[in-house]
């Protein structure tokens, strides 16, 4: 029997013109991670990444800070483990409902340090997920829902028949990592759009694997944060 750890990416650059980066706490996160899998001699046999550069960035720091991979293996960068598009899902919402009242006012720098903007943004985030998740909106260059966790679980499914009695270290965004969630509890989207907006950054949700199935340990822990005195290590956006 094997495992699969899914681990969402390190603490983004969120509120910034250039959201897909690790900020320093980030980094510091997925370091953490790294020395926690190291110091129980979690080998990996493989590391799937989304293809977007917070996931990578997140696993590189990982695998420096002491996970140790197998030899002659490199970072598989799978589109399936991508996040959706916020400003999409947004956008088509808005576009749809003249009932939600005046445009939005669109995240700038600092606004992680705003509480009222950042509710609003997750509010409206949330009408939106719930909106696509029903097929009442189709955000521009998004495919629909269904096909989304489609393939997310895809990504999951290959490296489960690829590495059956192995470890596979998967790094996304809380999106995917829900979707695959919910389809192994074969819960409905409402519930996965609920999952995802509690993943916290460099949590890690466990599957056992076999051949022919995967199945859920854990969801959303932070092994590597527990004895770490430093309230902002723990972050969701």
């Amino acid at each position: 029997m094997g495992a699969i750890y899914l681990v969402r990416h390190g603490q983004a650059a969120f509120g910034t013109h250039d959201y897909d980066r690790l900020t320093d706490i980030g980094f510091a996160q997925a370091r953490l991670l790294g020395a926690y899998f190291g110091a129980r001699d979690i080998r990996f046999d493989a590391v799937y990444t989304g293809t977007l550069r917070r996931h990578a960035e997140t696993a590189r720091a990982i695998l420096e800070a002491g996970a140790a991979i197998g030899r002659d293996q490199d970072l598989q960068a799978v589109a399936g483990l991508d996040e959706y598009n916020p400003e999409a899902l947004i956008a088509a919402l808005e576009a749809a409902s003249a009932a939600l009242g005046p445009a939005r006012v669109p995240l700038a720098a600092g606004a992680r340090n705003d509480p009222g903007l950042m509710r609003e943004h997750f509010r409206r985030l949330r009408e939106a997920l719930l909106a696509w998740s029903e097929n009442r909106i189709q955000p521009s260059g998004m495919p629909a829902w269904q096909a989304f966790q489609r393939a997310a679980v895809e990504a999951v499914t290959d490296a489960r028949r690829r590495f059956p009695d192995g470890n596979v270290l998967l790094v996304s965004s809380g999106g995917p990592i829900a979707a695959i969630v919910a389809s192994a509890l074969q819960s409905p989207a409402q519930v996965a759009i609920e999952l995802n907006l509690r993943i916290r950054n460099s949590a890690v949700t466990e599957f056992t694997t076999s051949a022919r199935r995967h199945q859920l340990i854990c969801f959303n822990t932070l092994p590597h944060l527990a004895a770490q005195s430093d309230a902002r290590l723990t972050t969701y956006a």
